[in-house]
């Protein structure tokens, strides 16, 4: 039965108040995502659903994502885990270091396992990325990243949000380094 153009869209409008990515970001075609360079990674959850919400859920997650990290030769300046994506900004810490190595890792570890304990699949397919430029400060782009629980009204101060963190800084440092530059 062939939908109405009413009906079609309402469908859109439901698409877009959801905030329902379409199509595939893809990667850029210039670059090859090797060497010493830093990155803004948003992985979002399969069909937007809310699921970094209970700690079981982000501990598995968070492991894989740290293994992929170790293995693929990465550092967590910060991450967040907000209920129905996850940020990450990334350093590379060698030259063969690729983030498209660790993007795929990180995305098939984490979706494995958490498929084996929980039955669901976990990403969309496609995440997004954005290489940051020599100009721009890490710990701001990583003090933005830990304050999207605030920004969001979820709570009143970034550490008291559970899912937040970095390997490299504690969040306190992330947040006091920026006030005193």
């Amino acid at each position: 039965m062939a939908a109405s153009g009413a009906d079609e869209l309402s469908w859109q409008g439901a698409c877009l108040t959801t905030h329902v990515f379409t199509g595939t970001p893809g990667h850029l075609k210039s670059f090859d995502y090797t060497g010493l360079h830093r990155y803004s990674l948003t992985f979002c959850t399969n069909r937007r659903a809310q699921t970094f919400v209970e700690p079981s859920r982000v501990e598995i997650v968070l492991k894989q994502i740290l293994r992929a990290a170790a293995d693929e030769g990465f550092g967590i300046i910060a991450y967040c885990f907000m209920p129905d994506h996850l940020h990450l900004l990334v350093e590379a810490c060698g030259d063969a270091s690729n983030a498209l190595r660790f993007i795929s890792r990180a995305k098939q570890l984490s979706g494995y396992y958490y498929k084996q304990k929980f039955l669901q699949v976990l990403w969309q397919r496609y995440g997004f990325e954005r290489v940051l430029r020599n100009d721009e400060q890490t710990l701001v782009v990583a003090r933005y990243i830990l304050e999207n629980p605030l920004r969001k009204g979820m709570v009143v101060r970034v550490e008291d949000y559970p899912f937040v963190g970095s390997t490299i800084y504690t969040v306190s440092e992330i947040l006091e380094a920026i006030q005193i530059s």
